[in-house]
């Protein structure tokens, strides 16, 4: 079998070995208009002429568990709540306060969710309907832009 064209297989190497470093179960680099995507199969088998690293089967448990996390593309939930603006989102009144809500509680429709702080101004985000708040997809204090998943009301 002949090498391809185009194929950087050290890249590919060097991708895989910072998996299994850190762990995670897929990474994707783009660089000078090609992309090396690297990921584990959390399936079963490897394909045909593959062979598993020593590594993966160490990993199936965080591989499974992040899917019960998360068991839908938050952008695609109807749940979605998404910032309206470019800012900084604070789960609390102020520094150091308790969040507004957390993972498990039950809002109703208006209930402020979070603040997003824009040009100096405190911006309270109302939960659009009445639910549960099933997750959080952003830290205190985290820049947010315009659209990015807040948090999912169910």
């Amino acid at each position: 079998m002949t090498k391809s064209p185009g194929i950087d297989h050290d890249a590919i190497r060097e991708l895989a070995k910072l998996l299994d470093e850190t762990g995670l179960s897929e990474i994707e680099i783009q660089r000078d208009g090609s992309s090396i995507r690297v990921a584990r199969n959390a399936g079963g088998s490897d394909p045909p002429g593959r062979a598993s690293e020593a590594a993966a089967p160490a990993l199936p448990p965080a591989v499974v568990a992040a899917p019960i996390a998360s068991p839908l593309e938050p952008a695609t939930h109807p749940g979605l709540v998404a910032s309206p603006m470019v800012g900084t989102a604070y789960r609390g009144s102020t520094p150091g306060a308790r969040p507004f809500v957390d993972v498990g509680s039950q809002v109703k429709a208006g209930e402020t969710l979070i603040i997003i702080e824009a040009m100096k101004t405190m911006n309270q985000i109302p939960a659009p309907r009445s639910g549960t708040v099933i997750q959080i997809l952003v830290e205190d204090g985290q820049p947010v832009e315009y659209g990015e998943p807040l948090m999912i009301v169910e």
